[in-house]
This record gives C-alpha cells, structure tokens and sequence, in this order.
C-alpha cells in the first residue's frame, strides 16, 4: 500500500498485517513505538479480554481479541524490522510447538483423556527446555494465577492432595499459624502461606483464583457505590456514620446488589 491506497479486504489477516507496515511506515505514534514501550499496552489489552471473558460478552471479547491481536502484529513487525525475527517465524515456531505437543493427534494415535494429554504437554514441554516442569511460567503474572499454575503444574504430576477435604484441614493449620506469628516478618510468611493454601483449595473446587478475586473486587466495588448513593439520597454522609451503620447499608446494598 502506498499513498492514500485503500487497504483492501478488511478481513483478511494479510491486509491487516499490511496496515501494520504502513502504520509503522507513516504514523508518527506507531514508527516510535518499541517493544519495551509496547508492554503496558500488551499487559492492558490480555486484562481487557480478559474482562470480556468474565462478562460473558461475545462481542466485546471479539473486539478485545482484536486488540490483542493488533498488539502481536505490531511486536512481530517492530521485530522485523529491526531485524531479529519474522511473522513467519512467529507462525512456525507455534505451529511446531503446538503438533510437538500433540503426538496424540498428529503422531501415532493414542487413547488419552484430558488428564493424559495434561500430563504429556507438561512432559514434552518439559523435554524441550531439559528443566523443570515448574519452569517457563511467567514471573510476570499476577500472583494468584502464578500461584495456581505452578500448583497445577505440581498436581498433574501426583503432588497433590487426594481431596478438598485435606486442603481444609491445611487451611485452618495456616489460620493458627497466621495468628500466632510473632514478628511482622512471620506473620507475612504465614499469611502468604494461607493465600497460597486458599489458592489451592479454589484449585481443587475447579475454580479461577483470579478470575474469581477479579469477580469479588468487582462485587465490592458495585455494593460501595451503591452505599454512597443511598447516602446521597437520604442526606447523609457517608465517613460520619457507625459502623452498625454502615454494615446496615451493606446489608442493603448486597440485597440489592448480589
């Protein structure tokens, strides 16, 4: 494309791929963009789509996935023009990776679960690094999705309890030990031990730890402001109220407001 050219098929990848180029070649924003200076941006469409996802919105996951989707282009583009690696290059390394991992389908067909296919995507994954099943999760990632991959990752391999019922007994052990820590050191230890054990008590209920935090910080949020507008409509002020109060309008919100 070049000049004023119409871009083409809006629906095809490669005309996409090709306004990319020409961002990167004539937009001013898009031409001083680098991979470092992308990383928010990254980080801010993945929770996005994200949030898509736990809406149940089809139409704003589409939308989202296409950001997203533009994100990766424009890494892949920034990459290839400094020379490093190619969108093919992308492509094929995935491609690769994904029949590697799959022998199951596109190499001698076995009879395997779910469980099954688990445990050899963790095992050849495993191979190719000569590391850690542990190994190659993101250092980046919230904490509580860090904390349930590597639990999951653990758990696939026979770590794990036989049922919810011991993680229970795991969490109230880690309670006591939580209040009868000493220093403030301790008590962050422990503490960090009980969010630990709570992530895989959601583990075992087949939970999202933080799908299910991102849920209840989002529940908060709309019982809060649904308090602060009954305070505005009945005159009052919300920081001079009691606590019996404020756990009244709570109350009421939560009614309200599951």
């Amino acid at each position: 494309m070049a000049g004023n050219a119409s871009p083409g098929d809006l629906g095809s990848f490669d005309t996409l791929r090709d306004i990319v180029a020409r961002l990167r070649r004539e937009c001013p924003w898009d031409r001083e963009q680098t991979h470092f200076s992308l990383r928010a941006n990254l980080l801010e469409e993945c929770y996005e789509a994200l949030e898509a996802l736990d809406q149940q919105d089809p139409g704003k996951l589409r939308l989202e996935l296409g950001d997203l989707l533009m994100q990766v282009l424009l890494h892949a583009r920034i990459a290839e023009d400094g020379g490093d690696f190619t969108l093919e290059e992308v492509i094929r390394g995935i491609a690769t990776k994904l029949v590697h991992r799959h022998p199951h389908v596109f190499g001698e067909k076995k009879a395997l679960d779910k469980e099954g296919v688990l445990y050899q995507w963790d095992r050849l994954k495993a191979g190719e690094g000569g590391g850690s099943l542990l190994e190659n999760v993101p250092p980046s990632l919230p904490a509580l999705a860090y904390g349930q991959e590597i639990q999951v990752r653990a758990a696939r391999q026979g770590f794990d309890w036989e049922g919810v019922e011991g993680v229970v007994e795991k969490l109230d052990e880690e309670v006591k030990e939580v209040l009868q820590a000493a220093t403030p050191e301790e008590r962050g230890r422990e503490l960090g031990d009980l969010l630990f054990t709570l992530v895989n008590m959601g583990r075992k209920l087949g939970l999202d730890m933080e799908g299910t935090l991102r849920q209840a910080n989002r529940r908060f949020l709309r019982r809060f402001h649904h308090m602060e507008d009954l305070c505005r409509q009945r005159g009052l002020t919300f920081a001079s109220l009691s606590l019996q109060e404020k756990e009244a309008l709570w109350q009421e919100a939560k009614a309200k407001s599951p």
